[in-house]
C-alpha cells in the first residue's frame, strides 16, 4: 500500500521508490555474493569483529598520487645520478635492459638532511619535510604491470588482470565497521580512469563490503556529494515507515528461506544507507572548523585547497570510525614531459594538505593508531624522455612512504641501485606491502581468505611477507 495515497503498489515498485533515498551502498549491495564472510557473527557482516592478534593500527588513510610520482626527484636520493648526468645509463650500468640511447637526467631538486634523524627528503615537498622524524620510507619497492591500468589494480587490488576484491574490502570483510551509521570504506575523489571503480570495488566479496564514494577525480570536493544520500520527495519519517514495510517482507522471506546471505546483506545494508542520511552531512560540513585548522590543511589557499579539503574530510570520517579512507589525487603525475612544471604543481597541491594531515593526528593523539600511507602505482625512470624534461614509468624500483599506526619514524628501508633503476636492498613487492598493511590492523594475510569458485582467495594471493623491519618496537 503506497502510504501517501492509499493505492497498492508491487514489491517491485516499492523496492524502487524506498531506494531513492538510501544511498548507493543500498543498490550495491543487491549483488552480493551468496557466500558467507568467514568469521561474522549472526546476520550482520558489518558486526565488529575480533583481528587475529593485537592491532598496532585501527584505522588507514591511504594518500594515492595517481600516476606515478618520480622517487629520485622526492625521496630516493642519487649522487651519482648528479655526478653522470647525460650519461647513457647502458654505459654506467651493466645488463639492464633499457632503451639505448636513454640519457641519465639528474634531479632538478636539491635534497637534504631533515629532523633529528636526518632523513634526506627532496625541496619538492617543503612542509612535508618537517614531518621527516615521522615517516618511514620504503625505497625498495616494485610492482608488476609496465602501464597504468595494471599498476593501479595491482596497488589496490593485488592483482592487475583479474577482478579482485581491494585493500579496504578486505579490511572490512575481516575486521567489519567500527560506526554503524557510517560505510567502514570511504573513497574521496576516486579516479575514474585505470581500473575506475574495480579499485575500490569487493569483486567476489559481499558488495556490502565495498568502498562508498564521495565525488570523482574531476569534481571539486566543495561540489562532490555522496549520491542518493538525501531523498527530495519524503521526509525521512515515511521513508522509516516505508523501510519498515520493506524489511519486514525481507525478514519474513529470510525465516522461510532459513539461510539467504545475499538477502541478510541486503537488510544491513539499506539499514546502514538509511542511517548514513542523518551521519554523513555532520562528517562532510566544516563549518565548526577553526579558521586554523583550515589553515593548517591549506584550505581556502589556491593551489592547495581542493586536497586540503579531502585530507581534512579524511580525518573528520578517521574520527567517526571509518576504518579505510582513500584520499586520491587526480592523475596528474605522469610526466613524460615538463616534469619540473608539473611536479611542482602538483606537490603545491599536496604538499601543505599532507603535512597538515600529519600534524594534525599527531595532536589529537591519533597518529598512533592510524596508518598513513603515500605513494602511487610505480615510480619514474633515471633518465630523460622527451628531451630533458621528462621520465617514463618506472616499476622495477621506486619509494612509498608510512607514517604513524605502529611503524617507525625517521627511517628508510631498503634501497634502489646507485641510479635508482632498480629496487636491489630488501626488496619489497606490492604483495608485502599488503601483507604488512593488514598485519599493522592485526590480520594474518595468510588466514584472511574467502572462498570461491571452489578454491580460497587472499588479498596476497599465494606470496607477500611482511616487512618486519619496519614494524615500531
Amino acid at each position: 500500500m503506497n502510504p501517501t495515497i492509499g493505492i497498492p503498489i508491487t514489491r517491485r515498485e516499492m523496492l524502487r521508490q524506498c531506494a531513492c533515498g538510501f544511498g548507493s551502498l543500498a543498490f550495491t549491495s543487491m549483488l552480493a555474493s551468496q557466500c558467507k564472510a568467514a568469521g561474522s557473527s549472526g546476520s550482520d557482516p558489518l558486526v565488529l569483529r575480533s583481528p587475529h592478534f593485537p592491532p598496532r593500527a585501527k584505522r588507514i588513510i591511504f594518500l594515492f598520487m595517481h600516476g606515478g610520482p618520480s622517487h629520485v626527484d622526492s625521496f630516493d636520493p642519487k649522487p651519482l645520478l648528479e655526478r653522470d648526468n647525460g650519461k647513457l645509463l647502458s654505459s654506467v650500468l651493466s645488463g639492464e635492459q633499457a632503451a639505448p640511447t636513454a640519457k641519465l637526467l639528474s634531479s632538478r631538486w636539491e635534497f637534504k638532511k631533515r629532523g633529528a634523524s636526518g632523513l634526506e627528503i627532496s625541496d619538492l615537498f617543503p612542509n612535508l619535510a618537517r614531518s621527516a622524524d615521522d615517516l618511514c620510507l620504503i625505497r625498495s619497492m616494485h610492482t608488476t604491470g609496465q602501464d597504468h591500468g595494471q599498476a593501479v589494480l595491482n596497488l589496490h587490488t593485488g592483482a592487475n588482470r583479474q577482478v579482485r576484491p581491494s585493500v579496504g574490502s578486505w579490511l572490512i570483510y575481516g575486521l567489519g565497521s567500527e560506526n554503524q551509521d557510517l560505510p567502514g570504506f570511504i573513497t574521496i575523489n576516486p579516479p575514474t580512469l585505470n581500473g575506475g571503480p574495480q579499485n575500490y570495488g569487493s569483486a567476489f566479496l559481499p558488495a556490502v563490503y565495498q568502498g562508498t564514494p564521495i565525488g570523482s577525480e574531476n569534481v571539486p570536493l566543495e561540489q562532490a556529494k555522496i549520491r542518493n544520500i538525501k531523498n527530495p520527495q519524503l521526509p525521512q519519517s515515511m521513508q522509516r515507515r516505508q523501510l519498515d514495510l520493506l524489511q519486514s517482507i525481507n525478514r519474513d522471506h529470510l525465516n522461510r528461506a532459513h539461510l539467504d546471505h545475499q538477502l541478510e546483506g541486503v537488510i544491513e545494508s539499506y539499514e546502514l544507507a538509511f542511517r548514513m542520511q542523518s551521519e554523513a552531512p555532520k562528517v562532510t560540513d566544516f563549518k565548526n572548523e577553526s579558521d586554523a585548522t583550515l589553515e593548517l590543511y591549506g584550505i581556502n589557499r589556491g593551489q592547495s585547497d581542493n586536497f586540503g579539503r579531502q585530507c581534512l574530510l579524511a580525518r573528520r570520517f578517521a574520527q567517526r570510525g571509518v576504518r579505510f579512507i582513500q584520499v586520491n589525487h587526480a592523475f596528474k603525475w605522469d610526466q613524460h614531459q615538463e616534469l619540473v612544471r608539473d611536479h611542482e604543481r602538483n606537490a603545491a597541491e599536496v604538499d601543505q594538505p599532507i603535512s597538515g594531515l600529519l600534524a594534525d593526528l599527531k595532536s589529537l593523539g591519533m597518529l598512533e593508531d592510524t596508518l598513513v600511507l603515500w605513494g602511487g602505482e610505480f615510480g619514474r625512470t633515471p633518465t630523460a624522455q622527451s628531451g630533458t624534461d621528462g621520465r617514463d614509468h618506472n616499476p622495477n624500483g621506486f619509494t612509498m612512504w608510512l607514517a604513524g599506526g605502529g611503524v617507525k619514524g625517521g627511517f628508510a628501508h631498503g634501497a634502489t641501485d646507485d641510479y635508482g633503476f632498480r629496487a636491489t636492498v630488501d626488496k619489497v613487492h606490492m604483495h608485502d606491502l599488503h601483507a604488512t598493511l593488514l598485519h599493522l590492523l592485526g590480520l594474518d594475510h595468510k588466514r584472511l581468505t574467502y572462498r570461491y569458485a571452489g578454491r580460497d582467495f587472499r588479498l596476497t594471493d599465494v606470496s607477500g611477507n611482511v616487512v618486519e623491519a619496519i614494524l615500531a618496537g
